[in-house]
């Protein structure tokens, strides 16, 4: 089976984490967090790093630290991983759904600017409302999906006219830039995940980014339990276990050695099906606009015969997904407000599907999918 998006095991990750058991330093305090949490700072450009166990307990954070709480709404694409909107419910707030760009697939930010003239209003104490049941609207979550990355400077005027704050879900986006500045890096907080399937792996594991030394301070104490003094078992709030290991943090830190490889292997694997693909059939492609410097991370096609494709690829051992079922769609969120013109969202559900690109794929695989592919045609 050629595998979708697999990790690559291929550099100091045994010789790092050895390290860790030789010493016994193996749980949520060692030199590799420390390291790991200083790598992604640096690289991303952004002031401080909380290394997290996943990018879910990020965004749960995040959204925390932003003033989410009871009965807020954050408003949110309808496209996404699941995991965007539970962390919204883990606060107690509700998710305000907007359609998609059906060419870059990202958060449709005209329909947001005419949903916010439309729909919302300025209470007595400047909080922006939803007009229908006068709910404070207290942040936005732009998704970078796939890596591709929304308009960040039209996304933070909309913010700051409005009052509301910026968490970036960057979960998909590490090594992604917008006009020169990292994924992660334009609002309150970014998040970035580290799970299996990522760019990068720590096996599951997350990281917080902000510029805002006291938000990184916070971060830190609450993803640790609380815990206010360093001898005593004294804990000031309710906090969370929400701290990634050392063992782990030691993977990432190899992980990161190999990012600047796996990226440009990303793009070599992009090129390649967009170059032989790009003739057949109806195949379309996700817009990368001008301004993004994308990585590439999970190479995904158009095309009205989703589902014979996913088919025949998956009957040859290449693996394929569907995109992800819109979030009106799922039970729990049905209900959610949804603003939309054309539902978007499911016309590229229904025509979406991503194909294998590890960064460890072969040449003689891809030249496979793409035979599969035209197999259809």
């Amino acid at each position: 089976m050629t595998l979708l998006s697999a990790p690559n095991i291929a550099g100091n990750e045994w010789k790092y984490v050895k390290d860790c058991l030789d010493t016994g330093w193996v749980s949520s305090v060692g030199a590799y967090v420390t390291q790991f949490e200083d790598y992604l700072a640096s690289y991303t450009g952004a002031k401080y790093a909380v290394a997290t166990s996943s990018g879910s307990t990020a965004l749960h954070i995040s959204l925390l630290l932003a003033g989410v709480q009871q009965d807020d709404y954050v408003i949110v694409p309808n496209v996404t991983f699941v995991a965007s909107l539970n962390t919204i419910a883990y606060t107690g707030a509700r998710p305000i759904l907007m359609d998609i760009n059906v060419d870059t697939w990202q958060m449709d930010l005209d329909l947001l600017e005419e949903f916010f003239t439309d729909r919302t209003f300025l209470d007595d104490n400047g909080n922006c409302c939803l007009k229908e049941d006068r709910k404070v609207i207290r942040a936005i979550m732009p998704v970078h999906i796939l890596g591709n990355i929304c308009a960040m400077d039209r996304v933070m005027a909309l913010a700051e006219k409005f009052g509301l704050a910026v968490v970036e879900d960057a979960t998909e986006a590490l090594g992604s830039t917008y006009k020169g500045k990292h994924a992660g890096t334009f609002g309150m907080l970014g998040c970035i995940s580290f799970n299996g399937n990522k760019i990068i792996t720590t096996g599951g594991g997350g990281m917080i980014l902000t510029n805002d030394a006291d938000l990184a301070k916070r971060a830190k104490h609450l993803t640790t339990q609380a815990k206010s003094d360093p001898f005593e078992y004294f804990h000031d709030e309710i906090g969370y276990n929400y701290r990634l290991v050392n063992v782990l943090a030691a993977i990432g830190v190899a992980q990161m050695e190999l990012l600047p490889s796996f990226i440009e292997k990303k793009k070599q694997i992009a090129g390649y099906y967009k170059e032989n693909l790009s003739q057949t059939g109806d195949i379309g492609f996700q817009t990368i606009e001008a301004d993004v410097n994308c990585n590439n991370w999970l190479f995904t096609i158009r095309s009205a015969e989703q589902k014979k494709l996913l088919k025949v690829l998956n009957e040859a051992k290449l693996q394929s997904r569907p995109f992800w079922v819109p979030m009106n769609q799922l039970p729990m969120f049905s209900s959610a407000l949804y603003h939309t013109k054309n539902d978007l969202s499911d016309v590229l559900y229904n025509s979406c599907l991503s194909v294998p690109c590890s960064t460890q794929i072969t040449d003689e695989e891809m030249a496979r999918v793409v035979e599969a592919i035209k197999s259809v045609f």
